[in-house]
């Protein structure tokens, strides 16, 4: 099939649609559920009914995100079987398993305790309560330990052998699962889950601290955010160097599409880092380029005169769309340098002991609310953007990927899924908006924290 066919085109924007909606109410799942075990960890220790005021608060926001988010995975199985039949003809073999992994270990995990997590708290008590929590706070990190490890390995496959017929067979499981961009890929994407869902959390606490100051419950709900964002935030700009000098290793094109590098720097020159530029495809250099000179070779070499593969190295056809990739990551980056450098800001407020009276970062907070979330789908644009023309990287073109179906039948699917996620998540946005902006409710009766044997049995 034809990389530019109109089918494949329509298939992959249909799947590009669906998944970057998957990839948010996943993520704010993994962070919401890890938020809330923080929250009923610190009620069962501090025994201050505040806590779970906000536990509550975020529980039914929880519960709908949850929702939402496993019937938009239920679609992108859908795509596989109708859309990239040939993906799952040669790759299902390797693929099939680490699904079917997630679904077992990790979906019924989560699907096994949230029950008593969304309804049991007065029934089971507050000690076995907070292990279901726990579980499914643990459910979703596994559940995202085996998708990534899938994804990861489409990136840098591993462990395989290729069948007379073109078939991935595997060979060795903890090769396939531990293959090499797997670890750098998970770390990013947890970090990345933990500062969207902070912002999100941070924002609600700042609207209502910018009405009442001395709200308890948003008080904790505006420290805590701000904490991960201190702590989170500068370990996930680590994160994404060790990820970045791993890509460079692993798969040079989509770094130099990231860094829009067509020509290697004279010798001694070093790589610049270009703060903004047109990639032209058709010409293959840049218009309107800003760059200051060896930065480039810091972050990416850890020198001054180091440089990397260029596109131009590379053929035409084993390259990705640039300007996309290009643009993606720089906005990617200057969001995440934004949410750590906010982070810092706030320990400096904290010290000084004026966090919760400092009007301008609570603004600056809520403006921000969705960064962590755009950061995150523009990640994640870089990551299969810049891996294309293949599917399985090197080994299998997107084009010899899709299932040999009629556009009509792909377009008629997709602009049916459009006209599904306009109304579901729709629907779920305005929910989730009218919850955040109302107070949390205060001291709703519950089983102390101290009486768990007595309300447990």
């Amino acid at each position: 099939m034809d990389p530019s066919d109109p089918t494949l085109l329509v298939a992959r924007a249909q799947f590009g649609i669906t998944i970057g909606f998957h990839i948010v109410l996943a993520a704010f799942s993994i962070g919401l559920a890890n938020f809330l075990m923080a929250l009923e960890a610190l009620w069962l220790w501090k025994k201050d009914h505040a806590y779970m005021d906000v536990y509550r608060f975020w529980l039914k926001i929880f519960a709908l995100n949850v929702a939402v988010g496993t019937v938009s995975g239920l679609v992108m199985e859908f795509e596989f079987g109708t859309n990239w039949g040939r993906l799952s003809t040669k790759a299902g073999s390797v693929i099939g398993p680490l699904m079917f992994f997630e679904v077992m270990v990790a979906f019924f995990l989560e699907a096994g305790f949230l029950g008593i997590m969304l309804f049991g708290l007065k029934k089971v008590g507050p000690k076995l309560h907070f292990f279901s929590t726990c579980a499914v706070a643990l459910g979703s990190l596994f559940s995202a330990f085996w998708i990534l490890s899938a994804n990861s390995w489409l990136h840098t496959p591993a462990g395989y052998s290729i069948a007379s017929d073109g078939r991935f067979v595997p060979e060795d499981w903890l090769e396939i699962i531990f293959n090499p961009s797997f670890p750098y890929r998970l770390v990013h994407m947890v970090f990345a889950a933990f500062l969207g869902t902070a912002f999100m959390v941070g924002a609600a606490g700042a609207w209502h601290l910018l009405r009442d100051p001395s709200n308890a419950r948003a008080r904790i709900m505006f420290s805590m955010a701000m904490w991960i964002a201190a702590i989170v935030g500068p370990m996930q700009l680590v994160a994404g160097d060790l990820h970045g000098e791993n890509t460079l290793e692993h798969q040079p094109q989509k770094l130099a599409a990231m860094e829009g590098s067509w020509e290697r720097p004279p010798s001694g020159q070093g790589e610049p880092l270009r703060l903004f530029a047109i990639p032209d495809m058709e010409e293959r250099r840049n218009d309107y380029e800003v760059a200051i000179p060896h930065i480039g070779s810091l972050y990416l070499r850890h020198n001054w005169t180091g440089t990397i593969k260029s596109l131009n190295e590379f053929p035409p056809s084993d390259i990705p769309p640039v300007p996309i990739v290009f643009f993606a990551f720089r906005m990617m980056v200057g969001l995440g340098f934004l949410m750590a450098g906010i982070g810092i800001a706030s320990l400096v407020v904290r010290k000084r002991g004026h966090l919760y009276s400092a009007r301008w970062l609570q603004k600056v907070v809520v403006v921000m609310a969705p960064a962590g979330f755009i950061a995150m789908l523009c990640g994640w644009v870089v990551t299969e953007v810049g891996r294309q023309p293949f599917t399985v990287y090197g080994l299998l073109r997107t084009a010899e990927s899709s299932s040999p179906v009629s556009l009509s039948f792909v377009m008629t699917s997709f602009i049916s899924i459009i006209l599904v996620y306009v109304l579901v998540f729709g629907v779920g946005l305005v929910y989730l908006m009218r919850a955040i902006v109302q107070e949390p409710r205060k001291n709703e009766p519950g089983p102390e924290p101290e009486l768990a044997n007595e309300t447990g049995r």
